[in-house]
């Protein structure tokens, strides 16, 4: 028999309020905020490094798998169906057949598109799943601002045709990547995606407006927003009260209080 109870049930995150609209999704998890609070700090190095992505990203993947991903209802023989007929479980599960494909933005989501990739395939078909890379790099002007972003490549796999696309992407800073990236998606071919869904650890006002305008459609996740440079007053206000007035980004357009320059710091590379 089916058990109504896990046929109808509702899963939503802890999420902060806020006004930065619906599509906006600041997670309250304090295991995520504790994590990502030793990640920023100037004394944590790899191979730490490297463990807290994957940990803070193996939690954050399950949350939007469960909140975006469709579901349907199954029945599945447990063991005990040797012993009796009545060792069925009956319930709404993800939809194995989901399409999905998670994008790395190469440098600093590298390892956030891996762990996405991994979790996808062991909880639904695995053929359904692609990862794609596109190898972006910031432009800066001579005063070291942010004037456009950089495609130097890129391995895509085809189109995303009723897909769910994925974009894992640790710092959401000004929004030029990942809208950059977006667009790509959206001109491929084919039938347009099911969802985009870009995931972070620390995201900015200025971000959350810059998407708002040039790619309303996407799905925001964020481990923590960060709005270090607004004023007193501002910071008193609930988030995006005074979105206007909000700041997140210093002079070189980097995240404040942020975490410093993630790509870098991933790859001990610091170019």
């Amino acid at each position: 028999m089916l058990d109504r109870v896990y046929a109808n049930y509702t899963y939503r995150p802890s999420e902060l309020p806020h006004h930065y609209g619906p599509n906006v999704h600041l997670l309250a998890d304090p295991v995520l905020l504790t994590m990502l609070a030793k990640l920023c700090r100037p004394t944590t190095v790899q191979p730490e490094v490297t463990t807290l992505i994957r940990d803070i990203y193996e939690t954050l993947v399950r949350v939007v798998i469960s909140n975006e991903l469709p579901r349907r209802d199954a029945e599945m023989r447990t063991r005990m169906f040797a012993a009796t007929p009545l060792g069925v479980w009956s319930g709404s599960i993800l939809d194995p057949e989901t399409k999905v494909v998670t994008v790395n933005i190469a440098r600093a989501g590298m390892q956030p598109s891996q762990v996405a990739f991994e979790t996808l395939t062991r909880l639904v078909n695995p053929d359904a799943v692609r990862q794609d890379h596109i190898y972006m790099s910031r432009v800066t002007s001579d005063s070291h601002q942010v004037v456009g972003v950089n495609v130097s490549g890129d391995k895509i796999g085809g189109d995303v045709s009723n897909a769910i696309v994925l974009f894992p992407d640790p710092m959401g800073a000004t929004g030029g990547s990942i809208v950059r990236a977006a667009s790509m998606y959206k001109d491929i071919g084919g039938a347009p995606p099911a969802k985009m869904i870009s995931m972070h650890l620390i995201v900015t006002p200025e971000y959350l407006k810059r998407l708002q305008r040039d790619c309303p459609e996407m799905q925001v996740y964020a481990v923590r927003l960060d709005r270090g440079l607004s004023p007193p007053e501002v910071m008193a206000c609930e988030l995006g009260e005074r979105w206007d007035e909000e700041r997140g980004l210093n002079e070189r357009q980097y995240i404040v209080p942020g975490a410093g320059g993630l790509g870098e710091i991933l790859n001990n590379s610091y170019v």
